[in-house]
């Protein structure tokens, strides 16, 4: 069979743009190389946080507002539970960049942002301790997505439209023409239009139609510890993200008592994401340890870790566009650690520009020849 669309990579971006387009009435297939949701990408680990007042630059704005809808949206369609509105605190020096931007975020697009002194934060929030120096941006509208349930979700919609999917189907390669050919370690797939979003696959499998892309994989680890619930659970505690100047961190209250859940954004070492990555241990337990005994002293002991793989663009801004040389095939990749919580709009976005060969959102800063 002869597909209108494949989708390469069936992760949280694949498997929305699946379901938007299945909703179209288009004949889609979904090949992943696992069976998502699983551990191999970048959408495990129970959740995200999704805020819009974003630290990244206001230009983003538009595009995450639009994804929490569609969240939203999804949420009444299933009759899952997607979005906690845990709050997001926002916290590093007034003059740093990223402080800035929530600010001016904020402001140009009226988002709710109470500010707070230290003193002020850590009266509201006891779990807390604040240096002087720090201020506080809290976005009460702003929480945490359920990633796997996420994934669940926009899965169920897409077969139930009419998409298919198989999965444990690795792409080995691509055939670029008027009619893209797919090469699987089991079998060869035709279709009009093709859709990438392989996550930390994405260059070496479009380096066999001859594209590179700079986008590279990375090792991150994130872990949880034991909280005082009267402290630390979602009802009193919000998710957070720490900007220092040599340091990114971010973290999540006690969700179904699992414990606090803390993240290094910024580091990581370079890996093939053919091989194992390297398990949580020890000298990762260090740098984590240090900041949450310094900034949430209440804590308790280190329950568990994990690690993950960024696909990190050298600006850290997505790529979303066709390939240049060949318009029937479209890029979204190089998520750069904070792309899930935009991937039910990305969905979107790529169906649009497969249906109709532009978006409704601005997608000028994603394209691929700024590089």
């Amino acid at each position: 069979m002869d597909y209108d669309v494949i989708i390469v990579g069936a992760g949280s971006m694949g498997m929305a743009a699946g379901y938007f387009l299945a909703k179209e009435g288009k004949n889609v297939l979904m090949l992943d190389a696992f069976t998502p949701p699983h551990e191999e990408g970048s959408h495990h680990g129970d959740t995200r946080i999704i805020r819009f007042a974003y630290g990244e630059g206001a230009s983003y704005v538009p595009f995450v507002k639009r994804a929490g809808e569609l969240w939203q949206e999804l949420e009444s369609l299933t009759n899952e539970s997607l979005f906690i509105q845990t709050g997001v605190v926002n916290i590093g020096e007034p003059t740093c960049a990223f402080i800035q931007n929530v600010e001016a975020s904020a402001s140009l697009y009226n988002l709710a942002l109470e500010h707070y002194s230290p003193a002020e934060a850590m009266n509201k929030w006891p779990g807390l301790f604040l240096p002087k120096n720090l201020v506080a941006c809290f976005e009460p509208t702003a929480g945490v997505l359920r990633v796997e349930a996420c994934i669940q979700a926009y899965k169920k919609l897409a077969l139930e439209a009419g998409a298919s999917l198989r999965t444990n189907e690795k792409v080995l390669a691509i055939q670029a023409g008027d009619i893209v050919q797919v090469q699987t370690v089991h079998n060869s797939y035709k279709a009009k239009q093709l859709i990438v979003t392989a996550g930390a696959w994405a260059t070496e499998l479009l380096q066999t139609v001859d594209v590179s892309i700079p986008v590279t994989p990375t090792r991150k680890t994130f872990a949880w510890f034991e909280a005082d619930e009267q402290l630390y659970r979602d009802k009193v505690f919000p998710a957070y993200c720490f900007e220092f100047a040599d340091s990114t961190y971010y973290g999540f209250p006690s969700i179904d008592g699992a414990g606090l859940k803390l993240g290094r954004h910024d580091g990581g070492d370079v890996v093939n994401p053919n091989d194992p990555l390297r398990p949580f241990d020890a000298s990762d337990a260090v740098d984590l340890q240090n900041f949450v005994d310094q900034f949430m002293p209440q804590h308790g002991t280190l329950k568990y870790g994990k690690t993950c793989k960024y696909s990190m663009t050298p600006d850290e801004d997505f790529i979303i566009d066709f390939l240049p040389e060949h318009q029937n095939i479209v890029i979204a990749a190089g998520f750069s650690g904070h792309g899930f919580k935009f991937s039910s709009a990305v969905g979107e976005a790529l169906a649009d520009l497969i249906i109709e060969g532009k978006s409704k959102q601005d997608l000028s800063t994603f394209k691929l020849s700024r590089f």
